[in-house]
């Protein structure tokens, strides 16, 4: 038997409307023409068939015998054609970009600033990663790393984004004015700081800016600058942190620097192999990070 001609896609477009929906007017709303277009579609369709899709009446719009089964067909075919055109539009997308960083950098100062980036790069695939080692960007499946150091990787593509220094922060709420303070106030320790060197600590900073009576043996030790951060925050004692990843919390008067006294500390550096430098995506994620961190 000779294979019947397929009716006209925009008719069968309107039909896969109506039969979702159930309305011609909500067809119509969807595809975007008036319910006047869709009904005439509905009528070409019905004339290319020689048969009947559609039972309407004044309250609602029901599938014949024969629309029933042109709408299997319908949900099957238009679901293949837009997974095609999804598939299309993804192979043109850049390829997914994956940073990693130390848990400090990308919990204090890159994750609240995800929308941001968001909206600037919109077709950024960021995937993140931390990790407590140095991540190998040649064998491991990492394509750029912001790195804390004091030298660039004269082996990667290494791009300077900032300078960092360590200030004593605290809650306003412990109303620290005078150096003389500390020798009441808990002090937080952050422990197994490699970089920089000498360590931002408290005896460099008893050594440089005193009091001479400070007891820096005393206080409470963390492994981890974030939960030093946490417990300044909560009022509990004070802790030499980097100002970088304590930004947010000064700029918004939740922790404050009593004293203007800084010690030095390492630097930020975007760093990626030198054959992906180029990327794209690379480049407009370095170039956000160089904008807002400078900012």
């Amino acid at each position: 038997m000779k294979e019947k001609r397929l009716p006209p896609l925009g008719s069968l477009k309107a039909f896969d409307a109506v039969a979702r929906f159930g309305s011609f007017k909500r067809a119509a709303d969807e595809i975007g023409v008036t319910p006047t277009a869709i009904s005439h579609q509905i009528r070409v369709l019905e004339e290319s068939l020689n048969a009947v899709v559609f039972v309407r009446n004044a309250r609602e719009v029901t599938l014949t015998t024969a629309g029933l089964r042109l709408q299997q067909a319908t949900v099957r075919a238009f679901a293949d054609l837009q997974e095609a055109v999804n598939d299309i539009y993804r192979a043109q997308l850049p390829p997914a970009l994956t940073l990693s960083t130390t848990s400090n950098f990308l919990t204090h100062w890159l994750v609240p600033r995800l929308a941001q980036l968001k909206a600037s790069v919109p077709l950024l695939d960021l995937r993140l990663h931390t990790s407590v080692e140095l991540v190998d960007l040649v064998k491991d499946s990492v394509d750029v790393a912001i790195r804390y150091s004091m030298q660039p990787d004269e082996t990667l593509d290494s791009t300077l984004l900032h300078e960092d220094s360590f200030v004593l922060v605290a809650s306003p709420n412990l109303e620290l004015t005078q150096r003389d303070q500390l020798t009441r106030t808990t002090l937080f320790h952050v422990e197994n700081r490699h970089i920089p060197n000498p360590s931002p600590d408290w005896q460099h900073w008893h050594r440089l800016y005193g009091p001479e009576s400070l007891n820096i043996d005393a206080g409470l030790r963390f492994t981890d600058e974030t939960h030093a951060i946490q417990a300044a925050i909560a009022g509990q004692g004070v802790a030499i942190v980097s100002r970088l990843l304590a930004k947010d919390f000064i700029d918004k008067n939740i922790l404050v620097v009593p004293f203007e006294h800084a010690l030095p500390g390492g630097k930020y550096y975007f760093v990626t192999r030198k054959e992906k430098a180029q990327r794209a995506d690379v480049q407009a994620l370095k170039t956000w990070i160089i904008g807002s961190i400078s900012a």
